[in-house]
């Protein structure tokens, strides 16, 4: 089991009816595995009750580190994630979404690749190994995610199968430099963390895992096939502008 420190980070935007069961069960799984491990919520300027739903769902287990973040603004959930990474502690951190569409049982399987030094970067897959999905996405969506990340492909070079599931966790002293040079608040931020990742050096490794499909999803095709479109650009140009070859620097997150 999961021997390194640990930080959980979950991003969450108007989660209330749904984050206080996620966390539970997170919390839960800490308890019964990695009680060293902290949590780390991150309120992306939510307009409903989601913080007060993670403080009060934290402090019922008073024995875990738990940490509840938030700003005023809505950001996109790149720069929550970016920002609950730079407050993380653990030599490892794993973000998941707020749905927890990737049961946290699932943690191993990309926590132990970094542990024992054979990858930096390690991220969930729904495309790998199809009979792992219990419960699809709607025939259309599924479609569109398809034909998106063709696009990822053509357009980074990046040889992965799904760069968009919300299961992913860094070895941060590899990782952490990088957040520096990041410039994606949205849709595109799972890309440039990939892509920023592979272009300088680090290793990375595709996982399938177990994943459901939760009803309730803030994604659309049509909004964000584009958003996607203009942010996969947005890393080329930054690519050539030589963005991504800067010396990182510590970053601070502005409120």
């Amino acid at each position: 089991m999961v021997d390194s420190s640990l930080s959980i980070i979950v991003p969450a935007y108007n989660e209330q009816a749904r984050l206080g069961a996620s966390l539970c069960r997170i919390l839960d799984y800490i308890t019964d595995y990695i009680p060293s491990a902290e949590l780390i919520v991150v309120d992306d300027g939510s307009l409903d009750s989601t913080m007060e739903v993670a403080e009060k769902v934290c402090a019922e287990f008073p024995r875990i580190q738990t940490k509840v973040l938030g700003y005023d603004k809505n950001r996109g959930k790149g720069y929550a994630v970016r920002k609950g990474l730079l407050k993380a502690s653990g030599d490892i951190a794993l973000f998941t979404d707020a749905d927890l569409s990737t049961p946290i049982s699932e943690l191993p399987k990309l926590v132990e690749p970094i542990e024992n030094r054979a990858y930096h970067v390690t991220f969930g897959s729904r495309a790998l190994d199809r009979t792992l999905i219990e419960t699809h996405q709607p025939w259309q969506r599924e479609q569109g995610g398809r034909v998106i990340n063709l696009m990822i492909r053509k357009m980074t070079g990046l040889p992965f199968s799904d760069t968009q599931c919300g299961f992913k966790a860094f070895d941060m002293k590899k990782f952490r430099p990088l957040l520096d040079v990041m410039t994606i608040n949205r849709f595109g931020f799972d890309v440039e963390f990939l892509f920023v990742a592979k272009y300088r050096g680090l290793r990375l490794k595709e996982i399938p895992v177990r994943w459901n499909n939760v009803e309730g999803s803030k994604v659309s095709a049509v909004r964000d096939t584009r958003r996607m479109f203009n942010e996969l650009r947005q890393i080329r140009r930054n690519t050539k502008r030589g963005v991504y070859d800067k010396k990182p620097e510590p970053q601070r997150l502005t409120k």
